[in-house]
This record gives C-alpha cells, sequence and structure tokens, in this order.
C-alpha cells in the first residue's frame, strides 16, 4: 500500500516540495549569514564573482544537508504533526530521490566553494554538512546536548563567508561563529518548548521533554541570552567596529534578555512564541549592524 501511494503521488511533486525538502526558509538564512560573513570580512573593491560563488556554494550546501537530514528522518517525521506533510512523510517524494538530491546539492556545493571561492571554505562547508547530518542528526534520539552540537553547523556559515573574504581564518570571524552560535540556543530552545510533545512522541531527547516546569528551559534561554549579549560587544570592544555597532547591539540585547527573562518567568507557549519571535528579529537586526559598521 505504501509503495503504490509513492509510485501515484511521485507524480504529484512541486517545487513547493522542493523547496520543503531543502528547508528554503533555513538555506536562506544560510545565505544571510554567510554574505554578512563575507561582508564583514571583505577589504577594497567588491570582487562579485568571488562573493556568487561563496554564496552558491554555501546555499548548496545547507541544501544538500537539509535533503540529507530529512531524507534520514523520514520516519520520525511522520509521527509529528509539523512535519508530516512534509515530502518524503507525505508520500510525494521518493526516498532515493530525496538522497540523490541531497547527495547533488553537498557535492557540488562543496565543489564551487573549493574550485571558484577558496579551500579553506570548502573545507568548513565539509564540516558543516558532516556535523549536521551524521552528528546532530543521529545523536537528537540520544542524548539533550544535540542542541549544543547542532548549533556548530548552523554558526559556521558565516564564517565560511569571512574565509572566503580574507583567505585566512582570524578571531574575527571566530567571533561571528561565536554569536551565530549563542543566538541559536535560546531560539532553539523556545522552538523545543513548543513542539516538546510532538518531539517525545516521535522520540526526540530534547531538554523541555524532562522539565516539566520549564525551568530549566527557561533558565538555560535566559543565560544563553545573556552570553549572546556579552560575545556580541566584543568585536567592538576589541576595535573590530564602530561605537555605533556596540550601543546598537547592546541595546538589541537587552531587549533579547528581556524576552528570554519573560520566558523563565512565565513558561509557557505565548512567552515562548515571542521569544521565537524575538530571536528572528534579533538576528537580521544584529547581523546588518555588525556588517555595515566594520571599521
Amino acid at each position: 500500500m505504501k509503495t503504490a501511494t509513492l509510485s501515484t503521488a511521485r507524480s504529484d511533486l512541486s517545487l513547493g516540495d522542493l523547496s520543503e525538502l531543502v528547508k528554503l526558509r533555513l538555506s536562506l538564512l544560510v545565505l544571510m549569514t554567510t554574505l554578512v560573513g563575507f561582508l564583514a570580512g571583505w577589504e577594497g573593491p567588491m570582487n562579485y564573482s568571488l562573493l556568487a560563488a561563496t554564496l552558491i556554494g554555501a546555499a548548496l550546501c545547507a541544501c544538500g544537508a537539509s535533503a540529507l537530514n530529512q531524507w534520514w528522518e523520514r520516519d520520525y517525521d511522520a509521527l509529528m504533526k509539523r512535519t508530516s506533510q512534509r515530502p518524503l512523510p507525505g508520500g510525494r517524494m521518493h526516498p532515493g530521490d530525496a538522497l540523490m538530491f541531497g547527495i547533488f546539492f553537498c557535492v557540488t556545493g562543496l565543489a564551487v566553494l573549493g574550485l571558484m571561492a577558496d579551500v579553506r571554505a570548502a573545507i568548513l562547508g565539509l564540516i558543516t554538512i558532516a556535523i549536521y547530518v551524521f552528528v546532530y542528526t543521529p545523536m537528537k534520539r540520544v542524548s539533550s546536548l544535540n542542541t549544543l552540537v547542532g548549533a556548530i553547523p548552523g554558526a559556521l556559515p558565516p564564517l565560511i563567508g569571512w574565509v572566503a573574504a580574507r583567505g585566512e581564518y582570524s578571531i574575527e570571524g571566530g567571533l561571528i561563529f561565536a554569536i551565530l552560535w549563542f543566538w541559536q540556543m535560546p531560539h532553539f530552545l523556545a522552538i523545543a518548548w513548543l513542539y516538546r510533545e510532538e518531539y517525545s512522541g516521535a522520540g526526540f531527547v530534547m531538554l523541555p521533554g524532562d522539565d516539566e516546569t520549564g525551568f530549566a528551559t527557561g533558565r538555560q534561554a535566559f543565560l544563553y541570552s545573556l552570553c549572546l549579549l556579552m560575545v556580541s560587544l566584543v568585536p567592538a570592544l576589541l576595535g573590530f567596529n564602530s561605537a555605533w555597532y556596540f550601543f546598537g547591539v547592546l541595546g538589541l540585547g537587552i531587549v533579547f534578555c528581556g524576552f528570554a527573562l519573560m520566558f523563565l518567568w512565565q513558561r509557557d507557549q505565548s512567552s515562548a512564541r515571542k521569544l521565537f519571535l524575538a530571536s528572528i528579529l534579533y538576528l537580521p537586526l544584529a547581523l546588518g549592524l555588525l556588517a555595515m559598521t566594520g571599521r
């Protein structure tokens, strides 16, 4: 019965299904953070061909990793309402096709980065894919520490952009990585709290699943938001960015901490959703300041 459903449904595959397979919104976020890293690291007249190669390569790697992630988790996605209608659990795409798409995008993305941008950027792309697919994905069913690990590939794209622009690793690029890493923690903790019952039902081991009161989840979200505030100020303190960046990101960080503190205090769906939305607004504003106010 399942095979028949797949064979008839594959003809209904749409561009929307493909965009969902590659997690288009997540891939666009990768594109944005890679762009910020490149702009922050670039000096002199813009090399648009290098910029294009960096963005295309990073985007293809993100699309491929997302497709491989969904291929791996297709049976578990079918158990959660929020993911049950993705192309694979929904029966609109054959697993073999998703695997092929994932491998093709990853290989092509790495080739573009390595041949047209910078080999060091391609190495970071390979590390990103490897951690996301082969470490983070299976770890979600083993340990709640998966969020800490999953934040690593999420924070590497701006470093890919920086390395492609500068041709070297440096403390400035590392700081951008740190900002993205700390930002992801309250962001993903809010998501995990909102969907904690679905995650538990599908067998995913997330912190909120064993946190009946929500205090541990809220405390960690608040502590990580404080760390984000402090780390985000370091580029200005070291002279990499201007006073405009310092005071701008300080204000954004204080507001973000306020939403995290509200979540810690209330620990309900409404405060978690507000924290999630605040994180969505914080990131482009903070990264915009970072890219536009460099020395």
